[in-house]
């Protein structure tokens, strides 16, 4: 059975190569891709492979792409910047805006959208890329800081999904290793290959999906989760 087909996609990010390669998975499992990007659109939309629509946002001004996310089954927050070894006011600013806070406010919107869905409907899903560099140096300090807080945030909102939103919304959190892209030309993984292992472990339903040539990830990871698990618990009894 083909769990993706007829099912509309959103991707942020989408003229990436992530997005890209996410696109044409998704495709070929007959889904229909709207591509969100910052780009130009008549650059993006001649591509074969790409998604079916282009919808051209910015940062800032997530709520005028509202009518455009109500209608989707599953939102993949891909999109993000990296400095590098810059760490300028600017380029922090900047991170945090783009990798943490701008997600963090499509996810607010996203969580309303779920909340106000008739019950009948069913889960509707929300697919996070954190990049390992939430537990892991990148050589980029800027780019960890603003993943690690986007990072802690998507876990405590799945915690809590599990108390408003069950049976209307299911996050899932993407942990990537370095593939190689514009913006890590010296990745070590194929972002096609990533794109395919991704929803085949979505395909099992699995909530925290981790994609690694490095295998520690694969142990600290889960264990930050399981932290994360075990401190929220305790505060809320606290409170």
């Amino acid at each position: 059975m083909n769990r993706w087909a007829n099912c509309r996609i959103g991707i942020t990010g989408a003229g990436g190569t992530l997005g890209r390669a996410l696109s044409k998975k998704f495709r070929e499992k007959d889904s229909y891709v709207i591509g969100f990007t910052h780009r130009d659109i008549k650059s993006l939309s001649n591509e074969k492979h790409g998604p079916h629509k282009w919808i051209q946002w910015e940062c800032g001004n997530e709520l005028l792409i509202k009518n455009e996310l109500e209608q989707l089954d599953i939102l993949i927050l891909n999109h993000g910047i990296n400095p590098k070894g810059r760490q300028t006011k600017k380029d922090i600013d900047s991170a945090i805006e783009i990798n943490a806070l701008s997600s963090w406010r499509l996810i607010k919107i996203f969580e309303e959208i779920a909340t106000n869905k008739e019950e009948s409907s069913g889960n509707i899903e929300l697919w996070v890329n954190t990049s390992e560099a939430e537990i892991q140096p990148a050589l980029s300090p800027t780019y960890e800081l603003s993943k690690r807080l986007i990072g802690q945030l998507v876990s405590f909102r799945q915690l809590k999904m599990n108390e408003q939103l069950a049976g209307k919304l299911v996050i899932r959190k993407l942990v990537l290793g370095p593939f190689k892209s514009n913006l890590n030309p010296i990745g070590i993984m194929n972002a096609e290959s990533v794109a395919s292992n991704i929803l085949k472990m979505a395909e099992k339903n699995i909530n925290l999906i981790i994609i690694s040539p490095n295998p520690i990830t694969y142990i600290i990871m889960p264990l930050v989760e399981f932290y994360r698990r075990i401190y929220f618990n305790l505060t809320k009894k606290l409170s």
